[in-house]
């Protein structure tokens, strides 16, 4: 049972009384302009732009006795309610902000001042944006060219009263609501804004490759360029039909439907003139190009869907002519060079490309849907909550958390993901996996020869312990300060440097500096993986001292090269195999050896004894 159910079976189990609004507010004192003070200044509030759900005032006017109306006007106070009463302000809203506490107000609203020993602003406020209060204004409204609804109408609209602190109870949870509709509204305008920012982000990087690796070529040896040809307007439809079956583009897409057309296949257009310079559409099927767009094709070293992102990638506005009416030529656009990757990977970028396009475009579409549909929730536990059975009910109730994500985190990873589909692999920094971390110090003061916990120094790790730590001290020390988790690769820092050890999870500590660890939970890249990627290191080793050392930040900057977990799986797999071979390799010879020598040596002695002759 929730708190409003609880509070409504105790405070009124029987039911609610329903009221009149005019039972439920007080009078609002008029200003009359003849007996004001000329000295007397006042805010004139303009309520004509108020829409609808806000909260707020868009403009004031400073107004006195010389300058007013003949009408008098209401005086508004903090939490007073405006409600529109006449065209076009009829049902527009707002609760009056406290920067415009003690102002007059237009005319054309009608201004509720809840009692509070009856009412709480907020509560009468939900009732007066409620559909059942609008259906009832529709009912009630007066004229056809002009509607409008009387003061008196208004305040004739009867409401449940219940006590306050079922009232509070429902402002509480009507708020909320109101506020997570609010940010839903702002927050799915701003994730379509952020997608397309980030799908343009993932298009650049994923667009930008090495010249060392990557061929560079002139547009004109790997297309076919060619400018579109001027068409008469009489021959554009703006209907698609049987008489206009085939596109026109120009550099901005589409401008109607001719019957005639000069190429059948996909392809990208180019605007060349004017405000389109520079501009990249997607032709599909038939169609016919203005003079206003460049056809490119591929002459078969691109793919065309990965030659439009390409050439939208390469920003062609800059390329255009200067004047009033600034053009891009074929010459100039056939003389740029642009990097021609392998098919292989062009065809990965389209996918990964053309699933964003989608993405985006499907956001967009649903973005009002989504907005209506949670306005539509808002309304219906609105009007249930203010809605109470003669002799009581229960009203249910819905929670809703948004779960917080790092955002940067996980932009990061989906790149990480992206570049490796695409090439195969990602070479970052170690810092892009996780922290570099180490134990807690522990003083020569604090070891023993024998103890509970084996504590391991650069001499001893990677083989038997020569000091140990108390237990209790290890448990202190684990649970307060960074320790690593079971499978985390420990690295010697000093004396062997780069030596690695996986760790077992069994209880030990660790020389502070001399050993760290990477901390990684392994969402791009598996602890057996930067295993033997650590033996492959080529540590920055800063030497000078007595002994040499490797720090914290060389660790972080090293760069290491990852391909997709599938694949880190079977490197492992494969590298794991190999290690249990030269293990077993390593332990056997020894003893094979040791075989062979008294095998040799029995042969030997045996070979070398002759039976001694007599006489």
């Amino acid at each position: 049972m929730s708190k409003l159910d609880e509070l409504i079976k105790k405070l009124c189990p029987d039911g609610v009384e329903y009221k009149a609004i005019k039972d439920c507010v007080l009078k609002i004192r008029n200003i009359k302009w003849k007996n004001a003070d000329e000295s007397e200044t006042y805010s004139y509030i303009d309520l004509t732009s108020v829409n609808r759900n806000k909260s707020g005032i868009d403009k004031t006017i400073s107004i006195n006795r010389k300058n007013a109306p003949s009408r008098a006007q209401q005086i508004v106070k903090k939490q007073d309610i405006l409600l529109g009463t006449t065209r076009p302000m009829l049902k527009r809203f707002c609760i009056v902000p406290a920067i415009y506490d003690n102002q007059i107000c237009s005319t054309g609203f009608c201004v509720l001042r809840a009692n509070p020993e009856m009412v709480l602003p907020q509560y009468l406020y939900h009732h007066i944006t409620s559909s059942k209060f609008f259906n009832y204004v529709e009912k009630n409204q007066k004229g056809a060219s002009y509607p409008s609804i009387s003061d008196d109408r208004v305040k004739a609209f009867r409401i449940p009263v219940p006590p306050m602190e079922v009232q509070r109870e429902i402002v509480k949870i009507l708020d909320n609501f109101t506020e997570l509709t609010a940010e839903l509204t702002a927050g799915l305008t701003a994730e379509l804004t952020a997608r397309k920012k980030q799908y343009e982000y993932y298009r650049n990087r994923l667009l930008t490759f090495d010249k060392e690796n990557i061929t560079y070529k002139k547009l004109k040896e790997t297309c076919w360029l060619k400018s579109g040809k001027a068409i008469s307007s009489n021959d554009i439809s703006s209907e698609k039909s049987a008489e206009y079956p085939f596109a026109c583009y120009g550099g901005n897409g589409i401008r109607g439907y001719v019957s005639q057309f000069i190429y059948d296949l996909d392809c990208p257009i180019i605007g060349r003139q004017g405000a389109l310079c520079g501009n990249v559409q997607y032709a599909l099927g038939k169609f016919y190009p203005t003079e206003h767009a460049v056809v490119v094709r591929s002459k078969g070293e691109y793919d065309q869907r990965f030659l439009y992102y390409l050439l939208t990638y390469m920003n062609l506005n800059q390329y255009k002519s200067a004047g009033a009416q600034p053009g891009l030529s074929v010459k100039n656009l056939e003389n740029l060079k642009a990097p021609v990757p392998p098919i292989m990977i062009q065809k990965r970028l389209v996918n990964v490309l053309d699933n964003f396009d989608k993405v985006c475009n499907d956001l967009h579409i649903g973005l009002s849907a989504e907005i209506e549909a949670r306005k539509k929730q808002y309304e219906f536990y609105r009007d249930s909550l203010l809605t109470f059975l003669e002799k009581g009910g229960s009203i249910l109730t819905d929670r809703q958390t948004d779960r917080q994500t790092d955002r940067q985190t996980e932009l990061k990873y989906a790149l990480i993901k992206l570049l490796q589909y695409v090439f195969g692999y990602v070479i970052f920094p170690i810092s892009t996996v996780g922290k570099v971390l180490m134990c807690k110090r522990i003083f020569k003061e604090q070891t023993m020869p024998i103890g509970d916990v084996p504590f391991y120094k650069i001499g001893t790790f990677g083989g038997q312990a020569d000091a140990y730590i108390n237990e209790n001290l290890y448990h202190e020390y684990k649970n307060k300060y960074s320790f690593p988790l079971k499978g985390e690769i420990l690295i010697s820092c000093s004396g062997t440097i780069g030596r690695c050890i996986i760790y077992d999870g069994e209880p030990a500590y660790f020389q502070d500096s001399n050993i760290v660890w990477v901390s990684n939970d392994e969402s791009i890249v598996l602890n057996k993986f930067l295993y033997y990627l650590y033996k492959t290191m080529s540590w920055n080793i800063v030497s000078g001292g007595t002994i040499g050392r490797l720090y914290k930040s060389d660790i972080e900057k090293t760069l290491i090269k990852v391909p997709p977990k599938d694949k880190q799986v079977k490197i492992v797999s494969i590298l794991e195999r190999f290690d249990t071979l030269c293990h077993d390799i390593s332990s056997g010879l020894p003893a094979e050896i040791k075989a062979r020598k008294k095998q040799y040596e029995y042969y030997r002695d045996k070979l070398l004894s002759f039976k001694e002759k007599k006489g």
